[in-house]
């Protein structure tokens, strides 16, 4: 883990995975005192304590946890919790949270409720709403100036504006059009910030649109696209269980091998769970897979090459 900076220290509590690479990202990853039940980056934030779990069992198909969320929110039912005493007993100093989807971590309103229930203790409450890339390289800034460390957080920012443009394929004849698939049962592509991360990479994608939420769409929708590149990155899944999921799909529409990018051999799955899903400074990285993947390069580790 990074270590911190030699700045007044804060007892911070991150409650998104993102959030805990941000604040690694900025050196100060020994303020962390505890962690949402999903943040496994870096390994070193797996020794800190939890303060939140799935109310649901999340186990299952990929139609099954999609109808198992699904319920939970037509229920009005949370289905994440906030483990109060937990975060309680570590008195953080600042909690950062998220208000922006349901499904993705605890939401802004739960943890309001778990720290107004506390007395006499001053926390304060940093919550993140990401839709777009510049929406996630200012999130670095917003985090830095909670903690203090500014100057850390624009060096931060441009580091990864300068990642970008590095990557970026400037635009020259046509450019292959890329299927993003966020989740396979049923079928949603991508959306918010992975539009432009293709845009970035010499890609069109052509369901997502960016800073909008992931489209749902139907296996028509898909075949009468015929994209050259599909990329599966569902949300939460790693990249053996992405590849199992992208099997399962391709298995059930046997035709899919008529499409032209399995035509072409140009069908990946990626770890979307640690990349392409968690808008922190590794989008970047997204952005290097997705730059492999559309020139046809050697694949990056975080991705793997599916045949049909």
């Amino acid at each position: 883990m990074v270590q911190g900076k030699s700045k007044p220290r804060k007892k911070v509590v991150s409650l998104l995975p993102s959030a805990t690479e941000i604040v690694n990202s900025l050196g100060c990853g020994d303020w962390l005192v505890g962690r949402s039940h999903e943040c496994d980056y870096p390994p070193g934030v797996s020794a800190l304590p939890v303060c939140t779990a799935p109310r649901l069992d999340l186990g299952g198909t990929s139609a099954d946890i999609d109808r198992k969320v699904k319920d939970a929110v037509r229920d009005a039912a949370a289905v994440y919790q906030v483990l109060d005493d937990v975060l309680k007993d570590l008195a953080p100093d600042v909690i950062i949270t998220q208000d922006q989807c349901k499904v993705c971590a605890v939401s802004l309103a739960d943890v309001e409720a778990a720290v107004c229930a506390w007395t006499g203790q001053s926390t304060k409450m940093l919550s993140l709403k990401p839709m777009t890339l510049s929406d996630v390289i200012g999130d670095i800034g917003r985090v830095a100036d909670a903690l203090g460390v500014h100057d850390d957080g624009a060096r931060g920012q441009a580091a990864l504006r300068a990642r970008a443009d590095a990557l970026t394929v400037k635009p020259q004849g046509t450019r292959p059009r890329v299927a993003c698939i966020e989740w396979t049962d049923p079928l949603m592509a991508a959306g918010n910030w992975v539009p432009e991360l293709v845009d970035i990479a010499g890609g069109a994608d052509i369901f997502g649109r960016p800073g909008d939420h992931p489209p749902w769409i139907t296996w028509g929708d898909l075949k009468a696209a015929d994209p050259d590149i599909v990329v599966f990155m569902p949300c939460g899944f790693g990249l053996e269980r992405t590849a199992a999921e992208a099997r399962a799909m391709i298995d059930r529409f046997p035709d899919v091998a008529q499409m032209t990018a399995a035509k072409l051999g140009r069908v990946y799955a990626t770890d979307g769970n640690a990349y392409f899903n968690r808008p922190g400074p590794r989008l970047v990285d997204s952005i290097e897979i997705l730059r492999r993947i559309i020139s046809d390069d050697r694949m990056h580790p975080g991705s793997i090459q599916i045949p049909v």
